[in-house]
């Protein structure tokens, strides 16, 4: 009974909080329009029964997401957005990683502390803090006239680059920490094998040291792009009104045009889209938890 128990609390869990809002909002997605009908009124009439209740449905609002082609530039902007974002958070993410599992082991809590401190403080100020950075008066260009870089400030934010910024900034622990795990577990005499066999450094770091940390890697990149691909407050606050990202056209069509039937459709299809990483992001745990047994 005690084993019944254990096992049935998580799926309860995942019943309440992810199947059962899914399904309602699916439900509102095969709906009619209907303009500032607000989601949390029944989805469900117990009088007019199950037949009624599924003739009512139609995939026109899926259909309309076809029709419309700022939904599919906004799904190609968000997916290609997310992609760079996650190539720039490798490329900055691994030498962080790299640096922490080399250094004295007196000092690898304290990097590691530095690497979560941000945590400690709210995103959204975070996201802000960086609108002060980046704007055409903020501390980057004062510094850089201050240099002599540049003789006119620069233009960041609102702009792409300003929202690679945020997201690289924002989801860098979360690619460090898994290479960083993986690194650390690494035996440093391999490397100093193959360098006996005639590697040089740098061919012994390509040939045994990026090879062992893969699923450091692959873990990295995909908690990386599943936040990236539906990013909301980043491209609102720092990318301005030019960066079209799928988040954005979410809110607007939940919170701005009120039609709840066309934003579960949105939100079903990213859902979708997402389940691909998830699942291979779930093979590769799987897989590195059978290495590890």
């Amino acid at each position: 009974m005690r084993r019944f128990l254990l096992i049935a609390v998580p799926y309860l869990w995942l019943l309440a909080l992810f199947l059962v809002p899914f399904f309602i909002v699916l439900k509102i997605s095969l709906s009619d329009t209907a303009l500032m009908r607000p989601p949390y009124l029944p989805q469900f009439d117990w009088a007019t029964g199950i037949r009624a209740f599924v003739k009512d449905l139609d995939f026109e609002n899926f259909w309309f997401l076809t029709t419309d082609a700022l939904y599919w530039k906004a799904y190609l902007s968000s997916l290609r957005i997310a992609l760079i974002s996650t190539v720039l958070t490798l490329l900055a993410g691994y030498p962080i990683a790299y640096a922490m599992a080399r250094a004295p082991e007196e000092w690898r809590p304290t990097l590691m502390m530095l690497i979560i401190l941000p945590f400690w403080t709210s995103f959204l100020i975070r996201v802000y803090a960086w609108m002060g950075i980046l704007s055409n008066e903020g501390f980057l260009n004062q510094f850089l006239l201050w240099t002599g870089i540049i003789s006119e400030p620069l233009t960041i934010l609102n702009t792409s680059t300003a929202v690679y910024i945020g997201i690289v900034y924002t989801y860098l622990p979360f690619m460090v920490l898994p290479i960083y795990a993986a690194l650390e577990r690494m035996d440093e005499s391999l490397n100093e094998a193959a360098e006996d066999l005639g590697c040089s450094r740098l061919s012994a770091f390509w040939l045994v040291t990026v090879p062992l940390s893969r699923n450091g890697i692959i873990a990295g990149s995909f908690l990386v792009f599943i936040p990236a691909l539906g990013e909301f407050v980043i491209p609102s606050l720092l990318g301005g009104s030019g960066t079209l990202m799928i988040g954005k056209v979410l809110w607007e069509e939940f919170f701005s045009n009120r039609d709840w039937p066309v934003a579960s459709a949105v939100a079903v299809v990213l859902l979708l889209i997402l389940i691909v990483p998830i699942v291979l992001f779930q093979r590769n745990q799987q897989k590195q938890a059978e290495a590890d047994q």
